[in-house]
């Protein structure tokens, strides 16, 4: 089922007004979970707006908290986010480094008491759009075993690194698992096979069944020890630059909210050198020849765009389901 972008943004819009939310926060944050879902990301757009909506009523998420600063020194600003929506924090403390770095070359942000950004690659691409290098990450609950061990420990905290170019921007949102968890739930939701392992089964054996990893709790980290050693250091940056809650406080809350998060930015030089240096890099990479027959090589982010003009020339695909779900808030 394909439904427009704008239908989309409407239903959400309204929900979000039913909880308290301002109009210009309402539009704001309908619009982030509809261009979620536009580009692909429909396990944070749609999917996940039924959870953003029960956090509202929970009290976990502030409707009209703002952020305040807390402390600045050079290019480092600390925010405390105060509960407020994860996604308006994030796209207002990736402002705040936008203009620090046009002042200093360089900016980064970093906010404590802040909530679920949803998409992170939103972050990245408002980086890039401006012009910038954007760097973005965030600690969550533990959901992920530290390599050699049985029980989460680790959050599968969200890298995002994005780079500005004319012809597309490369930008690079992965979190730290094999496949994310709300990848994980999408494939369970369809009774389908993962294409590779993505964690454990509850007999330690490597799977592709989405349901018998969620049910160990054992997601597979990228590059196993390395994805876990990341995780790790990616938590200690986010609570360390914030000053906030690492994974272990958030876990122990009993709920993912009040996390803690970082956004860089770098302002690169605007030249036909630098232009030239991008291109060459994605050129030579796409000389590789594809392991089969009719296959493609990709930059992050450029299926991201292919799915977004498909999606506003076609509608959005939907789940009926959650859709239904959505509709009857």
């Amino acid at each position: 089922m394909r439904i427009p972008f704008q239908q989309l943004q409407s239903e959400f819009k309204r929900v979000l007004l039913s909880l308290g939310f301002s109009h210009d926060k309402a539009d704001r944050c309908a619009t982030t979970f509809a261009e979620n879902s536009r580009d692909g990301i429909y396990t944070h757009g749609l999917n996940r707006f039924p959870t953003f909506v029960q956090h509202v009523k929970d009290g976990l998420v502030k409707p009209n908290h703002e952020p305040t600063l807390e402390n600045a020194f050079g290019a480092i600003e600390q925010w405390n986010g105060n509960l407020g929506p994860g996604i308006l924090n994030a796209s207002f403390c990736m402002q705040r480094a936008i203009e620090l770095a046009e002042v200093n070359g360089i900016g980064c942000v970093a906010i404590k008491n802040t909530n679920h950004w949803m998409r992170g690659g939103t972050y990245g691409w408002q980086a890039a759009e401006a012009g910038y290098i954007g760097i973005n990450f965030t600690n969550t609950i533990a959901n992920l075993p530290p390599w050699g061990g049985l029980d989460p420990r680790l959050g599968n905290n969200p890298l995002v690194i994005a780079v500005p170019r004319k012809n597309g921007h490369v930008v690079l949102d992965m979190a730290i698992s094999q496949y994310a968890v709300g990848k994980l739930v999408q494939y369970q939701s369809k009774d389908e096979a993962l294409p590779l392992p993505g964690g454990y089964d509850t007999d330690g054996n490597l799977s592709t069944d989405a349901s018998a990893i969620l049910k160990s709790k054992r997601p597979l980290p990228i590059g196993f020890w390395k994805g876990s050693g990341l995780a790790l250091v990616l938590d200690l940056l986010a609570t360390v630059l914030s000053g906030g809650n690492s994974t272990a406080k958030i876990t122990a809350s009993g709920s993912e909210y009040a996390v803690s998060q970082v956004f860089i930015c770098i302002k690169p030089r605007d030249n036909e050198q630098t232009d030239s240096l991008i291109e060459e890099i994605i050129a030579y990479t796409k000389t590789t020849t594809p392991d089969h027959e009719g296959g493609t090589i990709s930059y992050p982010g450029e299926n991201t765009l292919k799915t977004r003009r498909q999606n506003l020339r076609e509608g959005i695909l939907v789940d009926e389901k959650i859709w239904e779900v959505v509709k009857g808030l």
